[in-house]
């Protein structure tokens, strides 16, 4: 018996999410994906650096490259697209970015409940034992509702 193809496809679905938007500006490309977990990468950029004479990202792009990737970790667990928010997103900065390294987030969908996902996943520039940042979140599961 053949295994039915998974709905959501990352791979797919990553350039209508960063083909626009803040995503799009960012420049998010998608890097790799599992049954519960979905990569996505920020590439490096001048224009994204954070204080002035430091040659390291600033939070943002990262925290938005976390929240992106964990949306869709969420989005693959669950084998559809349906809307969610963010409840509450943790990030913990281990260490700066290297400069002229490219940033991947990758997160993993490891509990879905009827009204919430739960994330966890990391930052890293190249090296996904030596993180640049951890994150830990909640997401809320919007349910579509028809109004008559």
């Amino acid at each position: 018996m053949s295994e039915q193809p998974r709905k959501f496809d990352p791979s797919k679905a990553t350039s209508f999410f960063t083909g626009r938007g803040h995503p799009g500006w960012l420049g998010l490309q998608y890097s790799d994906h599992g049954d519960d977990w979905v990569e996505l990468e920020l590439p490096w950029r001048e224009d994204l650096l954070g204080e002035e004479g430091q040659r390291v990202l600033a939070s943002g792009p990262i925290l938005s490259l976390m929240d992106m990737a964990s949306g869709m970790a969420i989005w693959r667990a669950m084998d559809e697209f349906s809307a969610i928010a963010t409840l509450d997103l943790r990030v913990d900065y281990v260490r700066p970015a290297r400069e002229g390294a490219s940033v991947f987030g990758r997160s993993q969908c490891y509990r879905l409940t009827r009204s919430a996902a739960f994330v966890r996943g990391l930052a890293h520039d190249g090296d996904a034992g030596d993180p640049v940042a951890h994150i830990q979140a909640v997401f809320m599961k919007i349910a579509s509702t028809a109004r008559l």
